[in-house]
């Protein structure tokens, strides 16, 4: 009987275990997990409901969600994509929903449907699970895998899926290094923007529906909702950036300046275009009691305030100067960002094993016989929005087909 062994009980990890172990009843199956916790990130992403996937349905649209991996993703979501994981989730009774920004969720809202689903599997399919054994090294002795632990037991297999997860630090990757492959250098990707001392930190919790953010002396620029924290910014808009631009941003150490349009469906110039029209309306307003652009008031205010401006004067009575400023508030604002705040527990890694090294058809190394990659591991990321999932599950989907139906 041929063993299969799996490093790493995240989603990865467990969609190529309990796939492996359907499509072929011979196989021996095991996950090798670390820490005490299977399926961690399932359990906290989305706010505990787990954002399993996109409702992105064209592979040419969907790999554009991945700042690194459009190569081997083009190929490799032809063999299981968006459609696939609906499908699969719904035919074991787990039903998605899209909500209006086209993340999927599972009907229940909680996570835990999603890890009942993998669990069953796993029982199903009679997949071992070995928890708190973190493999140390990977070595080939007589044809065959021996992975020694961090228990100093030693596991033989056949097949072995590498599903660890993304590593923050190089160093980490030794073991996999000595078998041969290298590394693209591992930096975060997806985590929020401090801005220290700021007073728009004082606006905690408001939020902007759509608000595009660029950062100076780049071509990096991103737009989605905004949301004001007590450290900083975060939302959609800044975690898309922080993804797309995650090595520019490492070799800056974190110390950038970003321009904020509050109002993305202007610029500068359409807005000042605009802007006699809005004061002859509002003439005899006061110019802090509504503003005409739906913001929310505390955030209208603290822009009036940055713009030396009082909010009792008259929309007809604002002088030139201000106005002027104003404008470039909305419109151009700028901030100095100094260092990042890792997004909750959704860690994401830009870097890991280098793509060329891989077989996109089967998920396995070029360089060494019947050891596979999934997930994290390799050096493939997306932005926020159940991307990062989806890949997961596309990569142990296509290591379980290919060990479970060798050639």
């Amino acid at each position: 009987m041929s063993k299969l062994i799996v490093i790493g009980g995240g989603a990865a990890g467990f969609f190529c275990a309990i796939n492996a172990a359907r499509l072929n009843p011979s196989l021996q199956v095991t996950i090798v997990e670390k820490t005490s916790k299977l399926l961690a990130k399932v359990r906290v992403s989305g706010g505990g409901r787990c954002n399993v996937t996109h409702a992105c349905f064209q592979i040419p649209a969907l790999v554009k969600k991945y700042p690194r991996g459009t190569n081997l993703l083009k190929k490799s979501f032809h063999q299981f994509n968006t459609a696939h994981c609906v499908s699969w989730f719904e035919e074991r009774g787990v039903k998605l929903k899209t909500e209006a920004d086209n993340r999927m969720f599972s009907i229940t809202d909680s996570s835990q449907t999603i890890i009942d689903c993998l669990l069953r599997e796993a029982s199903k399919y009679k997949v071992e699970i070995l928890m708190n054994r973190e493999v140390k090294q990977l070595a080939r002795v007589n044809d065959e895998w021996q992975l020694v632990c961090s228990d100093n037991s030693l596991i033989t297999a056949d097949y072995v899926c590498v599903a660890c997860g993304g590593y923050p630090k190089s160093a980490m990757f030794e073991w996999l290094t000595r078998l041969g492959h290298s590394i693209e250098e591992p930096v975060p990707s997806l985590f929020t923007f401090n801005i220290p001392n700021n007073p728009i930190t004082k606006l905690m919790g408001v939020s902007v529906e759509q608000a595009t953010v660029k950062i100076v002396g780049s071509k990096l620029s991103d737009e989605g909702p905004l949301l004001v924290t007590h450290w900083g910014m975060s939302g959609p808009a800044i975690l898309k950036l922080s993804a797309w631009g995650a090595r520019e941003l490492a070799n800056k150490n974190y110390h950038f300046n970003i321009l904020v349009n509050w109002l993305s469906s202007y610029n500068e110039q359409t807005l000042r275009d605009q802007w006699q029209l809005l004061r002859n309306e509002k003439s005899a307003q006061k110019i802090g009691n509504r503003n005409p652009f739906n913001l929310p008031s505390r955030l209208w205010i603290y822009l009036l305030n940055e713009s030396g401006i009082n909010e009792e004067i008259r929309w007809a009575d604002l002088p030139g100067k201000e106005q002027n400023k104003l404008i470039k508030n909305l419109t151009a604002q700028e901030f100095e960002v100094k260092g990042k705040t890792t997004f909750k527990e959704e860690f994401v890694t830009c870097g890991g094993i280098k793509l060329s090294e891989v077989d996109a058809n089967t998920m396995q190394s070029k360089i060494v016989p019947n050891v596979y990659f999934a997930g994290e591991i390799l050096d493939v990321d997306g932005i926020t929005g159940g991307f990062n999932f989806q890949h997961a599950w596309t990569s142990g989907w296509i290591a379980a087909k290919a060990i479970a139906e060798p050639e």
